[in-house]
């Protein structure tokens, strides 16, 4: 009954979505968190997150969410969400470093690119279902550079080889101060909405199938699924 009770829950919070005419509930960008909170957080963080703290709350203001470990953005500038986290990652590629900054655009990514995309830069974030398509770096600028390649790729302009080469080229551009127009700015437009894909109802014939094999249960003959 309770497993019942919770799909019957969710299912709720799903029709109140769609007669709204949305796919999400975006609970968390109606509220801010003052500045000062934000900044008393990142004090006791890592060298390398809490420096990019410091040039987003410059840059972007307050976040709306925070927690000891992150801060979140939602909506802001070309960003449908924006997440700073202290724990770090290890990532060789295209020199080693860690990884605490994600950046979401609105985007529908085509299921086919996916392992493409985890090709190019296993960094990339496909959110197919809420239609958003992510990078996680540590500087905005090579999460501008990700995306715009990533975008290249899903369009069948360029290769994942050239990808990767493209971005090796232009990270030690940037770094080198000499024009890098990839990562400068989003070289694409992102969706302004419809990017979600909350994919199709399937499980209604299952239900029925299974309520018959409950029933069996009963008697010891019940099928498991396999």
């Amino acid at each position: 009954m309770e497993r019942m009770n919770s799909l019957a829950t969710v299912k709720a919070a799903a029709e109140k979505l769609k007669s709204a005419g949305t796919s999400t509930a975006a609970y968390g960008q109606q509220q801010r968190v003052p500045l000062e909170t934000a900044q008393s957080i990142v004090d006791h963080w890592p060298a390398a997150p809490k420096m990019t703290a410091a040039q987003l709350l410059e840059h972007y203001g307050p976040p709306h969410e925070a927690t000891p470990s992150k801060l979140f953005w939602y909506a802001t500038g070309p960003w449908a969400k924006m997440e700073l986290t202290a724990d770090h990652v290890l990532h060789n590629f295209p020199t080693p470093h860690v990884d605490y900054f994600t950046q979401f655009v609105s985007y529908q990514v085509p299921p086919h690119r996916a392992s493409d995309l985890a090709a190019f830069d296993g960094s990339v974030i496909v959110d197919r279902t809420a239609g958003q398509l992510g990078s996680r770096c540590d500087h905005e600028a090579f999460n501008t550079l990700t995306l715009n390649l990533a975008v290249e790729i899903i369009e069948g302009t360029r290769s994942v080889e050239d990808a990767r080469d493209l971005y090796a080229q232009t990270a030690a551009a940037y770094v080198m101060g000499r024009d890098a127009p990839y990562a400068e700015r989003l070289l694409f437009t992102p969706a302004a909405g419809g990017a979600a894909d909350p994919d199709e109802a399937v499980i209604a014939p299952a239900m029925a199938e299974q309520m018959i094999e409950k029933v069996k249960d009963a008697f010891g003959a019940g099928d498991t699924p396999q």
